[in-house]
């Protein structure tokens, strides 16, 4: 983009150059350079010289103003310009605008220079306002510009080359959304995307362009354009006849433009017409006018500006009025038919003619003297030709209101001498440029100025304040109305010494004083002055400031007691009274703590006042203020009150709810009508009986209702009732009498009981009072506990006959009344115990188990021998297991539940086993019957019998005898070591079968003497391990199967042998020299005081192992080795028993010695002693290994086993 810039830059300064130069020659111009105005940094407009047949133009772009020197149109009108007026930047500041070739344009008519004289030195003024219209060859006909009278300059082959590349260049850069092929460039003065500026020197009225286009436009008539619709308005495609009308309606022609004044212009137009073809006839070929309406749109912004709708109609043509003059307008039409709208036609080009300016604003006056005017004025808008003069005229001061002409000339003020003072004169100003005189402003009045005014009338007071004091004063009588007269207040403050001070300096005939002091006295002047001088101060008067209101009076308080309707407050007076005594005091009440409403309660001199009337319980706020001659003063701080509360007013009496019941009524009431003060919190009800005067109370609570209870069927009661709050109860309301209604029956009293036998008893009740109504049944309830007892009768009768009771058992009955109204409470329960009679029937017998005979049997035993010593009882138990007393292959011990003994305790039991003798036992429940066969069934039955007699017997059990029980083993000892000893027993295999019922107990004696079990199954061996060397162990073994555990056998005893010593480790062997060598291996402790030899072996290259060394060394020195030969050596450690041959412990692992080779050199051979010790060495570290290396070799071989079995197991399963 900078590059091309700077590329055009060049070319159209050469260009331009070149064409001055040639345009120069070829037309007899004015030689010399011409002057033009530029802005320069500080404001000012300097001069600048540019080639003839060029103008310079001002842009102001981002608040830089640049000047551009153009080469002159043919368009072009000098005339004036507004300073106040700027044209406004190029719609595209960073694309280059086209400029007209020199040659299609005439040489400039003249030049202006600079005006001498005048306000400031803007010299912009002289840039015309006139804005060109753009010419192209394509758009505009030659017709066009005669009419005009504007001659058409055709191009040569370089100017239209040039056209040609910047045309393409500007298309490339506006893009895709620019405009059409044939349509021209943005204007370089006009922006159609600028916002609207109100210019009142261009256009109609002063109003923009915006408002000039309304302005023009007319009512538009005609139906609502449907975008997208065809003619029977459904939306979507248009249809082939709606398509071709649309395409005639598009085909309109552009406007032609005629009869162009200042502010108006004729447009017409040519009706579209379907062109001649076969398939149409002659008729078709055109659309009646009357079906067809026209809208008319401009646009002075450019051809692709903002376009405003001027005329809509179905004439052919339209007159424009009220346009803007020396303005570039673009006009188009826009067909439309049965609410189908054409395409707006191409826009037609025109250009407004110039005018005479529009009317000038009046004169002002600029400065003045008592016999001069300074007048100065602001250019109007030119209308395209500059203003060449100013017409001012005056009517010199005669009421006649002729006008005579004052001034004629270029400048914009003017000085007007030689006039009289304090007098008035009228002007009027006119603007005339070559088309015409403007017409004349509006009339101004102006007037000069007198001599020095006649001191004032002293200022009188207006209106005073607390810290001001409004003043007036009058305006001397002897000045004119049309002098200027300006006034100065001064001011005094008494006691203050400073003297009179200035407080106002204006043309006011009144002041306002402010901040001064309250309740002072200050003194005033005034003094009157005009351009000629100031008068003498008038005379002094004095005015005082008025009092300040009062400051709030303090808190009020409390006096005395707060009554509930009355209370006495006092108050003080304020601190602060503002200069002025206080005349009254204003009191005001207000109820609640809201403070929303207040109410005076008092008013008057006195600090002190009674509030009454007041409710109690109430929550009151009081608040006092004070008034003086100052005002009144702030509210006092609020004073709460609370008046107690007192106890409320009389309740009405309660009311019945629903129907009254037997024994209960239900009572309600409402809130009393006078709380108190305070809310109620309970209500108290009282209740006197229907012979009674005296009353109880029955409820008392915050409920509005109660339930009163206990009442009597049939009788009648008064209740009444009071209220209570904080402050106490009430008075009790009226009497309310209530009768309850008819009730249950009354309790009946305990029936009556008659025993006829021990399962038999006759029950006997009376009746009891009815409440009212009569009994209709009576409901008799039995039971053997008193919670557990059930109906048993339901009748009018009044006994009953209970049958099929237990003897000697106690029972509860009790009975209650039933009638129409419900049914009364039960009587008290009465215990009715039966006679007693035979025990009754035994109901389940049970088997004693062995443990329990074993420990029946004991009892029996430790009772019939308590004469035998106890020490020879621990003997035997301690040497043997004591013989059960009973066997279960012959006894059969039973147990059974006691029975009820119906009253009379049981004395004995009887024992039937049928075909034996019965057994007669005593009041026990347990017994063993002795003196059975084995393995043989008995049927049992057992009857109890008291003092009455014998009861029935029981059902019959059916219990069977076990077999004998096994004898015990053989028992033998097979296999023993010094800490193992094998046991085996019977004849049996070594392990058990599964079917074999027979088992074993296998004991030993421990320490103590007790036997402990060591085994217990149906195997025939078992090892016992741990022991002691060189110990006797005691043994003793027991059978037992389903028949009951046999006898144990005679006592075995075992004795282990002594434990050899432990392996020795591999001894280790160092060379002494060549025929000796020194053997060294671990040493052993004593075994249990046997002491420890060792047993030391060699072997000489293959031969056998020889003792070489025994005893208790643990080093041997071996002497006399032959040569080239390889030793090996083992030891072992040797106990050497006391009273038993010596043992001999295991060998420890070979140590292998290799000697040297007799045929190695001397040299050599002395440097074999080491070399062979360390190659023995290092045979014996590979041939023996350390514990610990022996573990960590175990712990990696199993490692290396586990990684493969999981690999194996991740690799084939899982996967």
């Amino acid at each position: 983009m900078i590059i091309w810039l700077f590329i055009q830059t060049c070319f159209l300064f050469f260009y331009g150059l070149e064409k001055s130069m040639e345009f120069s020659s070829s037309h007899k111009l004015n030689e010399g350079p011409a002057q033009v105005p530029m802005m320069s940094p500080n404001g000012s407009v300097p001069p600048i010289y540019v080639p003839p047949g060029y103008v310079s133009q001002i842009i102001e772009e981002n608040g830089v103003r640049r000047v551009l020197v153009l080469p002159q149109q043919p368009e072009f009108h000098p005339g004036g310009h507004s300073p106040l007026h700027h044209p406004p930047p190029p719609p595209h500041a960073h694309l280059p605008a086209f400029i007209p070739h020199p040659a299609m344009m005439p040489p400039p008519p003249h030049m202006y220079t600079g005006m001498a004289g005048g306000v400031g030195d803007m010299n912009s003024q002289y840039i015309s306002q006139y804005h060109p219209a753009h010419i192209y060859s394509e758009q505009v006909s030659t017709d066009s510009h005669s009419q005009h009278g504007r001659p058409f300059v055709h191009r040569d082959d370089r100017t239209s080359k040039t056209y040609e590349r910047l045309q393409k260049k500007l298309k490339e850069r506006q893009g895709v959304g620019g405009p059409v092929k044939d349509s021209p460039p943005l204007s370089p003065q006009k922006s159609c995307n600028s916002p609207t500026t109100v210019d009142i020197h261009n256009g109609v009225g002063g109003k923009g362009p915006d408002a000039e286009q309304e302005q023009l436009s007319h009512a538009v008539a005609g139906c609502n354009k449907q975008a997208g619709r065809g003619r029977n308005g459904e939306s979507g495609e248009l249809d082939e006849e709606a398509q071709a009308l649309q395409a005639l309606l598009s085909s309109i022609s552009k406007p032609t433009v005629s009869d162009i004044q200042a502010r108006g212009v004729e447009v017409s137009w040519t009706a579209p017409s379907r062109p001649l073809s076969d398939s149409s006839t002659v008729e078709d070929n055109s659309i009646p006018l009357e079906t067809v309406s026209y809208e008319v749109s401009i646009s002075c912004s450019g051809k692709d500006g903002k376009y405003k709708t001027v005329f809509c109609g179905e004439e052919p043509s339209a007159t424009l009025e009220d346009l803007r003059p020396a303005t570039d307008y673009h006009v188009r039409v826009q067909a439309t038919c049965n609410c189908l709208q054409g395409s707006p036609s191409e826009a037609t080009s025109f250009t407004t003619l110039s005018c005479e300016p529009d009317r000038p604003n009046p004169p002002r006056k600029a400065s003045g003297t008592k016999n001069t005017l300074v007048l100065q004025w602001k250019a109007p808008c030119d209308n395209g030709s500059k203003i060449q003069n100013y017409i001012l005229q005056w009517n010199e001061g005669k009421t006649t209101g002729t006008f005579e002409q004052l001034y004629y000339g270029a400048q914009k003020q003017h000085r007007v001498t030689k006039l009289s003072p304090a007098s008035r004169y009228s002007f009027r100003l006119a603007a005339k440029n070559d088309m015409g005189v403007s017409e004349f402003s509006e009339v101004v009045d102006l007037f000069t100025s007198c001599s020095v005014p006649l001191p004032p009338f002293p200022p009188e007071l207006e209106k005073a304040g607390v810290t001001w004091l409004c003043l007036k004063w009058q305006r001397p009588t002897s000045s004119p109305k049309e002098d200027d007269i300006f006034y100065i207040l001064e001011m005094e403050e008494e006691g203050s010494g400073y003297g009179f001070q200035p407080s106002y300096d204006g043309d006011e005939l009144s002041c306002t004083v402010r901040n001064l002091h309250r309740s002072t006295k200050y003194k005033f002047r005034v003094a009157a002055y005009n351009s000629e001088g100031k008068s003498n101060p008038s005379q002094v008067v004095e005015f005082i400031t008025n009092p300040d209101r009062p400051s709030c009076p303090c808190r009020p308080v409390i006096r005395g007691k707060v009554l509930p309707n009355s209370f006495k407050m006092a108050w003080e007076p304020p601190k602060e009274k503002g200069g002025a005594e206080i005349t009254k005091y204003v009191v005001e009440l207000s109820e609640g703590l809201t403070g929303l409403s207040w109410d005076l309660v008092y008013s008057g001199p006195s600090m002190e006042h009674i509030c009454e009337g007041l409710k109690p319980g109430c929550s009151y706020q009081t608040r006092v203020y004070c008034l003086s001659e100052g005002g009144q003063s702030p509210l006092s701080e609020t004073l709460q009150v609370q008046t107690p509360a007192v106890p409320p007013g009389p309740c009405q009496p309660p009311r019945l709810v629903g129907k009254a019941k037997a024994r209960e009524v239900l009572l309600r009431w409402g809130s009393p009508q006078v709380d108190g003060g305070s809310p109620v919190s309970c209500y108290s009800v009282e209740m006197s009986g229907p012979q009674s005067e005296e009353s109880r109370e029955v409820y008392q609570g915050p409920e509005l209702d109660c339930s009163v209870g206990g009442l009597l069927p049939g009788r009648t009661y008064s209740f009444r009732l009071r209220a209570a709050n904080k402050a106490g109860f009430g008075p009790q309301s009226e009497r309310c009498e209530v009768t309850t209604g008819p009730g249950a029956p009354e309790q009946c009293r305990a029936p009556s009981v008659t025993c006829k036998s021990p399962s038999c008893v006759v029950l006997s009740w009376e009746a009891p009072p009815c409440n009212g109504a009569a009994v209709t049944e009576f409901r008799l309830e039995w039971g053997a506990a008193e919670g557990t007892m059930h109906v048993c009768y339901t009748g009018p009768g009044l006994s009953h006959e209970m049958k099929g009771l237990l003897p000697a058992t106690n029972y509860f009955c009790r009975v209650q009344a039933v009638n129409v109204a419900g049914v009364g409470p039960f009587s008290e329960a009465v215990l009715c115990q039966t006679p007693c009679s035979v025990p009754a029937a035994i109901g389940d017998i049970y088997a004693l188990k062995e443990s329990e005979m074993l420990r029946y049997g004991a009892s029996e035993e430790a009772d019939e021998e308590e004469d035998e010593d106890e020490e020879e009882e621990e003997e035997e138990e301690g040497n043997s297991q004591p013989t059960p007393l009973y066997s279960p292959s012959t006894c059969l011990g039973i147990c059974w539940d006691p029975p009820c003994d119906h009253g009379s305790e049981i004395t004995s039991y009887l024992i039937d086993l049928g075909e034996r003798q019965p057994i007669a036992v005593g009041p026990v429940t347990k017994h063993i019957i002795q003196h059975l066969q084995p393995d043989t069934s008995y049927r049992i039955r057992i009857q109890a019998l008291n003092s009455l007699g014998p009861g029935p017997f029981s059902h019959t059990f059916k219990l069977k005898t076990k077999p004998l029980p096994p004898q015990p083993p053989r028992l033998e000892c097979t296999a023993f070591s010094h800490q193992t000893l094998r046991l085996k027993w019977g004849d049996g295999p070594n392990k058990a079968v599964t079917s074999d019922a027979l088992q074993y107990q296998l004991q030993m004696e421990d320490k103590s003497g007790r036997f402990i079990s060591l085994y217990k199954g149906p195997c025939h061996t078992h090892k016992v391990q741990r022991l002691n060397e060189s110990t006797s162990y005691m043994f003793r073994i027991q059978a037992f199967n389903e028949a009951g555990e046999g006898p144990f056998s005679n006592v075995y005893t075992f004795t282990t042998p002594r434990s050899p010593p432990a392996p020795v480790r591999a001894p280790k062997v160092e060379r002494l020299d060549d025929n000796s060598c020194e053997v060294t291996w671990e040493a052993l402790s004593p075994m249990k005081g046997d002491p420890i030899t060792y047993t030391l072996q060699c072997m000489v290259g293959n031969s056998e192992f020889k003792q070489v060394y025994k005893g208790s060394a643990n080093s041997f020195h071996l002497q006399n080795m032959q040569p080239n030969s390889d030793y090996r050596f083992r030891v072992c450690a040797i106990r050497q028993c006391q009273d038993a041959p010596e043992l001999s412990g295991p060998y420890s692992p070979t140590v292998i010695l290799t000697s040297q080779r007799s045929d190695t050199t001397a040299g050599g051979s002395n440097a074999s002693v080491p070399g062979s010790r360390s190659s023995t060495e290092s045979n014996r570290a590979r041939r023996s290994l350390t514990d610990e290396q022996c573990a960590f070799l175990i712990l990696m071989v199993f490692a290396i086993i586990a990684i493969l079995i999981a690999f194996v197991i991740q690799y084939f399963v899982i996967k």
